[in-house]
């Protein structure tokens, strides 16, 4: 029968009639348990019942029965005291000390830790040097593989369990903190004016967590991959025959295949996490979306308050502020130009495009022709005068449109297959390149960090391989300016 099926009789005394004494002879062992004090007597316990203003009647006969009853649960274990007795009545009473289970004490740790949390919410950290740690273990294991594993037994058990400790440090405080920012009570939180005390300490905080977490992912994610699934059966099977060498009673040589079994799933759980399958995501690219989602969002609560503060905010000192700056104009053209600044272009809200405007993606707002806009007036009362007239039909014009959409899409075809060579772009080896050309080429390299093999497709109707050399810096000029970006290589596949 599965274990998961059995009755899990150590728990019983959590729900039993009397669990409020069982309850607190068991806290009461536990205790002693970390004090290095395993075998408890009868006396002790009885004595430590009646301090508590609850028990003060407590009876020693109620105690005996339900640590018999205690025993029965697996819960302790009963050895007979000889060396106390002094007589033979003494003897047959059979004096017993008892020592808590191992099951027990997990239970009674598992409640104590339950019982520090002062309410339901998560707690955890983003701990940034747990990264940086895990990837110092990753690079000791490394060189302990290509050494042949020199090292003891016992050290390199001590890093399998330093490589477990960090990592489920970080699988389980960050989760816990993820889950404390999107609860609901935080989130309740931030909307209120006292989150401004707190926001840039927020700030900082992720903001240092997301860059020394771009910095040490990488490595890691470069270290696993290295550390191949064959590469450490070697170091495995030492970490079996570690665990043989411990003195055992009981016969562990079956146990190897289900040792090495724990070991694979476990590195299999590590290499999940930080690189993904090839039908989900890894939890590593989820953890840097989520904490960058919480920055975007304590921004976006930030604006609103400032908003709402501002919204009350008397503005005429603002106005006296300006109406000082225009008294201090020396000319009338300075004057327009301040106002060009403070009333002008910068402080538009919205900005409107009729809908014969061009559909190129890659077009500058500037390039476009200026439109005389008619405003209205802001008023309910306002009606604009309608005339009953003609239905007209608009297919030529709309035929000449399309004719000129495809004949300019054409264009930037034929000149971007000018500057094929061979079925490859070299973008080192274009030299001086338009603007257009240069956005097109950033988007396919956008578009390429997305898929798993840098293919992409083209609104030209081309595959399109994207290759990107980062140890090499080139300048791409333009027109327009001068950007400076790794060497990319664009492979045009049939």
């Amino acid at each position: 029968m599965d274990v998961t099926m059995k009755k899990v009789i150590e728990a019983s005394y959590l729900t039993a009639d009397s669990a409020s004494h069982y309850r607190t002879i068991l806290r009461y062992c536990y205790h002693q348990h970390e004090r290095m004090r395993d075998f408890i007597t009868p006396e002790e316990i009885l004595a430590y019942m009646r301090q508590i203003p609850a028990f003060h009647d407590y009876q020693e006969e109620q105690l005996h029965q339900q640590l018999a009853q205690l025993v029965k649960w697996n819960n302790l274990i009963a050895r007979q005291d000889m060396t106390n007795a002094k007589t033979i009545e003494e003897y047959k009473k059979k004096r017993f000390r008892y020592q808590p289970t191992p099951y027990t004490i997990e239970i009674e740790r598992l409640l104590v830790t339950l019982e520090r949390k002062q309410d339901d919410s998560f707690q955890g950290s983003l701990e940034r040097s747990q990264f940086e740690r895990l990837l110092h273990v990753l690079i000791n294991l490394q060189k302990e593989l290509e050494r042949g594993l020199p090292n003891k037994a016992e050290e390199d058990m001590r890093l399998w369990e330093d490589i477990l400790h960090y990592f489920q440090t970080i699988r389980t405080s960050t989760a816990d903190y993820i889950a404390y920012i999107n609860s609901e009570q935080t989130d309740q939180r931030m909307q209120t004016e006292a989150f401004l005390v707190y926001k840039n300490q927020f700030t900082i905080y992720l903001r240092d967590f997301i860059v020394n977490l771009q910095r040490t992912s990488l490595q890691i994610q470069e270290r696993i991959k290295e550390l191949s699934q064959g590469a450490l059966n070697p170091f495995f099977n030492k970490l079996i025959e570690h665990r043989q060498s411990i003195p055992r009673l009981e016969d562990v040589s079956s146990n190897q295949e289900d040792w090495l079994l724990e070991y694979k799933e476990y590195w299999q759980s590590l290499c999940q996490w930080f690189l993904g399958t090839h039908t989900s995501q890894s939890e590593l690219d989820i953890l840097q979306l989520q904490t960058n989602e919480m920055i975007r969002r304590m921004t976006r609560y930030v604006q609103r308050i400032g908003e709402r503060q501002q919204h009350f905010r008397s503005r005429k000192n603002d106005y006296l502020h300006l109406a000082k700056w225009f008294q201090e104009a020396e000319s009338i053209e300075e004057a327009h130009k301040l106002a060009s600044v403070v009333f002008g272009a910068n402080s538009i809200q919205h900005l409107h495009f009729e809908d014969d405007t061009t559909d190129n993606l890659h077009t500058d707002t500037w390039e476009e022709e200026p439109i005389l806009l008619t405003i209205k007036p802001r008023t309910n009362r306002y009606r604009e005068k309608t005339k009953p007239g003609a239905m007209t039909s608009n297919t030529e014009e709309k035929r000449r449109q399309m004719g000129l959409y495809l004949e300019e899409r054409r264009k930037e075809q034929r000149l971007i297959e000018s500057y094929i060579q061979d079925g490859v772009i070299q973008l080192s080896a274009l030299g001086k390149i338009e603007p257009f050309i240069r956005k097109v080429l950033l988007t396919w390299i956008a578009k390429a960090m997305t898929t798993e093999n840098g293919i992409v497709k083209t609104d030209y109707g081309m595959n399109v391989k994207v290759s990107l050399t980062k140890d090499k810096q080139i300048t791409v000029q333009s027109d327009d300016g001068v950007l400076t970006m790794p060497d990319a290589r664009f492979e045009i596949l049939k």
